[in-house]
């Protein structure tokens, strides 16, 4: 495992110091194991998601011990907890909740007597609705059907923590709460917020040090609109944990409301303000995350900043944002990484999460576009193919062909196309076959994709741009053509996918009517083959700034890619 540090002692609460010597890869996974890309936990025990799609369980006590998965589960994509329990959401075309842990509440979501429940397992209720996002809020669970924009849930009624005011049975199993609901987030808390789809934001629930944002102390019974300083669609992230509200923006601004051990201010707030330390500095933060009592910062720097109980401190001194002191070089260990996870007290999580690229290349095999040739009639892009492989096509069809299964073939076209091992032995002995050692750390997707940017020899396709030109340069011709690949710009780009798909068979180039410059356009190829920004020294930065800015509008690109912060982050470099 590579893609999971960890930081912190969970055996050091009785040690009080922000000195650590290093970050610790945890290697403690079974070798399948490609990439965690969530985890979260209760106050007994740590649940991980793998991007396979398989859950990790591991006793806090026994974290450094080999971790096993939950078996006989279909592929996951989701999870979440509360205080004492975990519900998760599966990876299938109708996807499926369960839930597990303490039931003191009915929380789980089914009608059992059991106080609590060490398995997962099958919310039967909930079978026939399009579950799509699953949320925990302390003894509270929330399932959001994105289709209908219909909130389900159940748990502990009281103070309004489901959104509802007075104490009812009912609630004890899983009912239809709210309507009009676009996203729902909580934690280990007793309050939740709420976006509608009319673009607001809500708060509901305990206030008892303002958590909620909405200028008082009172508690919630019903979603009461949150009066922010900035625009909602500027949000970025929201965190919710114990007497503790965060929003993170798009421009890397934290802005907190709720008790003051966890905002830096001193004193509870009872609406959102931007954290005081980053307020007046060029910090940009890059993420956050919240345990029961522990809030971690990590910026966009490298920089580790934490608050509330951590490594032994207790309350009295812990309302003093601190620096985590490493004796590595933090920086080489946490460049590739972007999120950062914390468990209640003394142990944080860093992860690299998955690239947008691979994200829209999977696209490739669910919708062929453009695909050329085929092995075991499944259509793929030859040159991609012989690229990754560094062999032949005709050689590589006939020995898959020959010598795999058909199982054995899809799962190596998702390392071809995302980076991705699912059957990480039998993978690893094809592609030894072929000459191809540790695969995971020798052939990355975006090294090999920049061997095809711009390549005339392997293209199928021009990018006419026109080209700005200085006065005196007027004779020359005003327009350059650019090499591409229709299938990379395809996945990538809704606009390239109807402009390719609406075009003559037999036509070789198109002219861009982006109006943006040949420098702009460039750099945008560059970014769909690698999900990086060449930036140098001698780019006009604030040009390239101003031109990127609609950029994901107009091309269409994936809206979840975070541009700005790509171009800050590039521009670093």
């Amino acid at each position: 495992m590579s893609n999971i540090k960890s930081l912190g002692d969970l055996n050091a609460k009785t040690k009080q110091t922000d000195k650590f010597e290093t970050l610790e890869t945890i290697k403690t996974f079974p070798k399948e194991v490609t990439k965690i890309i969530d985890v979260v936990d209760t106050d007994k025990e740590i649940v991980f998601l793998s991007s396979e799609g398989k859950l990790y369980q591991t006793k806090k006590e026994n974290y450094h011990e080999k971790l096993k998965a939950i078996e006989n589960l279909p592929p996951m994509k989701s999870i979440a907890s509360g205080y004492f329990h975990l519900t998760a959401l599966s990876n299938e075309e109708k996807p499926r909740v369960y839930s597990w842990g303490q039931n003191s509440e009915k929380q789980l979501g089914f009608n059992s007597n059991k106080k609590e429940v060490e398995k997962p397992t099958l919310i039967e209720s909930l079978k026939e609705e399009n579950i799509e996002q699953i949320c925990c809020s302390g003894y509270c669970s929330f399932f959001l059907n994105k289709t209908t924009n219909v909130l389900f849930g159940c748990g502990d009624s009281r103070d309004g923590k489901l959104g509802k005011p007075g104490i009812t049975e009912d609630y004890t199993y899983i009912q239809k709460l709210h309507e009009n609901v676009a996203n729902v987030f909580g934690g280990h808390s007793d309050h939740t917020l709420m976006l509608k789809t009319d673009g607001e934001l809500y708060s509901f629930g305990l206030n008892r040090d303002g958590e909620l944002g909405l200028g008082h102390r009172i508690n919630a019974l019903t979603p009461t609109q949150i009066k922010l300083e900035f625009p909602v669609e500027d949000i970025s992230k929201i965190g919710v944990v114990y007497r503790f509200t965060s929003i993170l923006t798009n421009d890397g601004k934290l802005y907190v409301t709720g008790s003051k051990i966890l905002t830096g201010f001193g004193s509870d707030l009872t609406e959102f303000q931007q954290y005081p330390q980053f307020k007046n500095n060029n910090t940009i933060i890059q993420d956050f995350n919240c345990g029961y009592e522990l809030f971690a910062i990590l910026t966009q720097d490298d920089e580790i900043w934490v608050q509330g109980r951590f490594n032994g401190s207790n309350l009295n001194n812990s309302s003093v944002i601190r620096k985590i002191q490493t004796g590595n070089n933090l920086t080489n260990d946490l460049s590739s990484y972007n999120q950062i996870k914390c468990c209640d007290e003394n142990l944080i999580f860093f992860l690299q999460s998955n690239s947008y690229l691979t994200q829209d290349l999977e696209k490739l095999l669910k919708n062929e576009y453009f695909s050329d040739c085929n092995i075991q009639n499944i259509p793929v892009h030859k040159i991609l193919i012989e690229t990754r492989i560094g062999k032949s096509f005709d050689l590589i069809k006939k020995y898959l062909e020959s010598n795999c299964k058909l199982n054995e073939i899809q799962d190596l076209l998702k390392w071809i196309y995302c980076d991705q091992m699912i059957n990480f032995k039998r993978t690893n002995e094809i592609l030894n076959h072929f000459g191809i050692q540790d695969a995971q750390k020798t052939k990355l997707l975006t090294n090999d994709l920049k061997q095809l940017l711009f390549d005339e020899q392997t293209s199928d396709f021009k990018l006419v741009v026109k080209n700005d030109l200085e006065e005196e340069d007027e004779e020359e011709d005003d327009e350059e053509e650019l090499y591409i690949h229709k299938f990379i710009l395809a996945a990538r780009s809704g606009l390239f996918l109807n402009m390719f798909q609406n075009i003559e068979e037999n036509l070789q180039k198109v002219k861009d009517y982006s109006g943006k410059s040949l420098e702009t356009i460039e750099l945008l190829i560059s970014f769909l083959y690698t999900d990086e920004l060449p930036i140098t020294a001698d780019t006009d930065q604030e040009f390239i700034k101003e031109e990127f800015e609609d950029i994901v509008e107009y091309y269409q690109l994936n809206p979840r890619i975070p541009m700005m912060d790509i171009f800050k982050k590039c521009s670093k470099l």
